[in-house]
């Protein structure tokens, strides 16, 4: 079986990828899969270089930010992986990013409800109260509030994809996921 290197943008995202596996009964060690962080859409050509074609050879898979995903086709085509629609090249585009997916994908209210068992609630409503957010909508305020402070979004992105309910993953999760028993 060939090694299958997932490229993710950073931590959260790693994380959020592992937790939907587990809870969908996969176990990445024997399925010679590996979660990579890249730290940044950026730094892809370093990671195609040691995983593609032209390094270890490893299947590859990815998850991007829409922002980035036309940096990400440059540099898979530049790589042999292309050229084609991302998505048939095994990499998932979110709309904004990780974040806001599971955002829409939970809902406002369930959303609240992780943070609250974080014994954070407070923590978003005097956030909110912000004048620069105050007339934003809440989804906003939420990604704000994962992105603002350092280590929110490791921390929240396994708890909000463990929230979700059992086969209602963000369809690009969910796809690249999917994907990874292929």
């Amino acid at each position: 079986m060939q090694a299958t290197t997932v490229l993710v943008e950073g931590e959260s995202d790693r994380l959020a990828v592992e937790t939907l596996a587990i809870r969908l009964g996969l176990d990445l060690t024997a399925l010679r899969v590996s979660v990579v962080p890249m730290g940044g859409a950026t730094s892809i050509v370093r990671f195609l270089d040691r995983y593609g074609p032209n390094g270890a050879g490893h299947r590859l898979l990815g998850l991007c930010d829409e922002g980035e995903s036309r940096g990400i086709a440059r540099a898979l085509g530049r790589a042999g992986i292309g050229p084609g629609p991302l998505a048939e090249l095994g990499f998932h585009v979110c709309r904004a990013d990780l974040e806001d997916e599971l955002i829409r994908c939970l809902g406002i209210d369930d959303v609240l409800k992780v943070i609250a068992a974080q014994g954070e609630l407070a923590s978003f409503r005097l956030l909110q109260r912000q004048p620069s957010l105050r007339e934003r909508p809440v989804t906003a305020q939420l990604q704000r509030f994962f992105g603002g402070r350092s280590g929110n979004k490791v921390r929240y992105a396994p708890l909000l994809v463990d929230a979700l309910p059992a086969g209602h993953a963000p369809p690009p999760l969910a796809r690249l996921v999917a994907s990874l028993v292929v």
